[in-house]
């Protein structure tokens, strides 16, 4: 590998396991699990229910910790580092998108968008935050709260939301589950739209292999382990 390809690599996953306590017996969900992630591509992680598809998905992002094995995200180490930094390191560099919205009840559309924007410190809050808010077609609905919202419309908040700190990578959680198929399509063409616009690096995961089959890379787990990594092919989850 060259330096450029080296220096482009923003994940690391070398030997990653996992194993929860359950019941005074050891469940192991993800086992030996090794990938690279470089800057700009985009990637769908693929398998059956209680594979370790939003487990990965979690450690990647530094919500949990490994077992054994260690990740690396930035060109830092996830386990080297506290709660706090590892809370720092994804406020300046990872955006998240999830099934269920998670939008914060009591504020309006755009505060929910101001957040991230809030937290790092930017100028201009509000502004960027309408804007964006507009790019996803809810120039008319910034002071709606989520519950006078569509699920739709809640995810394109989400969608801004996520955008809204210019994240270097995107993590989708099922990002379209909870929607319909129509409005689903609808999420899925603004999400690659924002992310090509962005240059923003993206990692989904997801049940719909159609969904699947628009990202560059395909990893696919099953039990636990990493059964095929893909590139621009058809795989039926």
């Amino acid at each position: 590998m060259t330096n450029q390809e080296n220096s482009n690599i923003i994940l690391k996953v070398n030997g990653v396991s996992k194993t929860y306590e359950s019941n005074n017996r050891a469940l192991t969900v993800l086992k030996d699990i090794h990938f690279e992630v470089r800057q700009g591509e985009t990637m769908s992680i693929v398998g059956p229910s209680g594979s370790g598809k939003t487990t990965l998905l979690g450690l990647c992002a530094g919500l949990d910790k490994t077992s054994t094995g260690n990740i690396e995200l930035f060109g830092q180490e996830l386990k080297e580092l506290t709660e706090d930094e590892r809370a720092s390191l994804r406020n300046k560099h990872v955006g998240f998108i999830f099934q269920n919205f998670q939008l914060i009840p009591t504020l309006t559309a755009l505060e929910n968008v101001s957040i991230p924007l809030e937290l790092r410190g930017a100028s201009n809050v509000m502004q960027q935050s309408k804007e964006l808010l507009d790019r996803v077609g809810l120039g008319d609905r910034m002071n709606h709260y989520p519950t006078q919202l569509s699920g739709g419309e809640q995810q394109r908040v989400s969608l801004a939301r996520a955008f809204s700190n210019a994240p270097q990578l995107l993590f989708a959680d099922e990002p379209t589950g909870n929607l319909d198929g129509n409005t689903g399509e609808k999420i899925e063409k603004l999400l690659f739209d924002l992310n090509k616009e962005k240059g923003t690096t993206l990692i989904i995961v997801t049940h719909d292999s159609e969904l699947a089959n628009k990202t560059d890379r395909i990893l696919k787990l099953k039990s636990g382990a990493l059964v095929s990594d893909s590139r621009n092919v058809a795989l039926e989850v």
